[in-house]
Parts: structure tokens; sequence; C-alpha cells
């Protein structure tokens, strides 16, 4: 199998810069070149960064961890798209060959109420730990592991189960919605318990006790335009929020009770 020559990019990147969180901030450009196709989004902005320090200028601040698409930390809003143009994928799995020699690329943090700036491109995402705190655990006493066959799951519920859990908690979905919704993280973390049998001692206190956290945090409404699925790089589809309207209904009703 061929593979096509690593070629080398010139760019133009307008970023935003911000001191810290009641500071002002805006977009700066900045000129790189030399940066290969075969690069990650990342690897480029370290390609920045060591040439702003060899200037003595401030490098970029922005988030990062595992760079394997699995932590969730590295999100930016890369011309206007969260995690940029590939679907699926994280910002960290994003490489340069899906630019062009020349391109201007805008880098912009997540915006939303709910993860105010901590430093250029690193938000303050503390909100979603505040969320699952009020209910995303389960309070059964497990100890030893079971026997997997002792505890009888059908296929169609543990595929539900397992597809919600593949949330990473990235915030790209609160980004791309106009409304700064949270609906599909929450509907992840609430359709995963909601789905297995550990999960059933706090379902209904569950839902309504993080769909209050959701709130009280400012994330918006719904838009149901379906950008968050579009944006999700763990592929988390929108018939979770459907299932988290359907928990919610009956257990605001059973409160009532």
């Amino acid at each position: 199998m061929s593979h096509a020559a690593s070629k080398n990019l010139s760019l133009t990147l307008k970023i935003w810069r911000q001191a810290g969180p009641k500071q002002p901030g805006s977009l700066k450009t900045y000129n790189v070149s030399g940066i290969s196709t075969d690069m990650s989004f990342l690897e480029m902005l370290d390609v920045l960064n060591e040439q702003l320090i060899a200037k003595g200028e401030e490098p970029v601040a922005f988030d990062h961890d595992c760079r394997e698409g699995i932590c969730g930390a590295c999100g930016v809003v890369i011309n206007g798209q969260a995690h940029g143009p590939d679907s699926g994928t994280t910002t960290c799995q994003l490489h340069m060959r899906r630019f062009q020699d020349g391109d201007t690329i805008v880098i912009e943090p997540w915006l939303a109420k709910a993860f105010p700036i901590v430093r250029d491109l690193v938000v303050d995402r503390s909100a979603f730990d505040r969320v699952i705190q009020a209910g995303g655990y389960v309070s059964v006493n497990t100890g030893n592991a079971p026997e997997a066959n002792t505890t009888l799951v059908p296929h169609h519920v543990q595929q539900a189960a397992m597809g919600a859990a593949a949330c990473i908690g990235c915030g790209a979905c609160v980004a791309s919605c106009k409304n700064a919704s949270a609906m599909l993280f929450v509907s992840a973390k609430v359709s995963h318990l909601a789905n297995v049998p550990q999960g059933q001692g706090e379902r209904s206190k569950r839902v309504l006790k993080m769909v209050a956290a959701m709130d009280a945090e400012q994330f918006g409404n719904c838009t149901n335009t379906a950008e968050c699925e579009a944006a999700c790089p763990a592929g988390i589809t929108l018939s979770n929020i459907a299932q988290l309207n359907r928990e919610y209904m009956k257990a605001a009703m059973c409160s009532k009770e």
C-alpha cells in the first residue's frame, strides 16, 4: 500500500489569547511554516510555542493530556467546529494533512458561560464534575467482581449502556450548541447507569439531581439541532437525550406521588 509523501505547510493562525479569567481577550495572528502534514494539530501548536519561547514571548496555553483521543482534555474550536473538520475525532487526533498550504486557521476555546476561560484556549470544565457528583454514582456494595453470567443483561441493553459510557466528557457538545446545552453529556451519564442493574437503586434520584445540577451550572436548553451529536468524538447519539427526558418525566411524576 502506497502512502502520500508528507509535505510542509505554511499557515496563518488566528488564536484566542487571554491572560486570565478577568482579562479581556482577542484573536492574535501568528505565521508558522515547516509544519509537516504528518503532525497532529497539537504538535503544530507545540511548534508554534517553541517559536514563541525562542522569541521571548508567552506560549499559547492549551489543554492536553493523553494525546490519544481518550481523556477529552484537548478540545478547541477550529474554524468554527468543535475539534475541527473530522468527525468522531478529538483535537489531538486531528492531523495537519486535513489543511492546505497557505490556509488560515482560527482557533478558539470552548465558549460557554458554564466553561469560564482560565487562559487562552484553556477553560474550566469543573461544571461537568459537579454534575456527575450530584448523582452519577451507584451505592451498591459490589464486592468482588461477580461471574458475568450470573447477571443477565439483554444484549441491546448492554450495547446502549456501553454506548453511553463511551462519553469522555470533553465538552464538544456544549461548545457546538448555540445554547451551550449539556444535555448530551448529562444524558450519556444518566443513560449509562439507568441501563445497568447496578444503577437501579438511585435511578430516580440520579436523574433529578443531575438535571438540577446541570441547570444550576447555567448550561442552556437543548436546541434539537443535533450539532452536539455531530461534534461528539465518542459518537454519543441523541437517543440518549430522549432517554434522559423519559427518565426525568417518570422520576418527576413519582416524586409528586
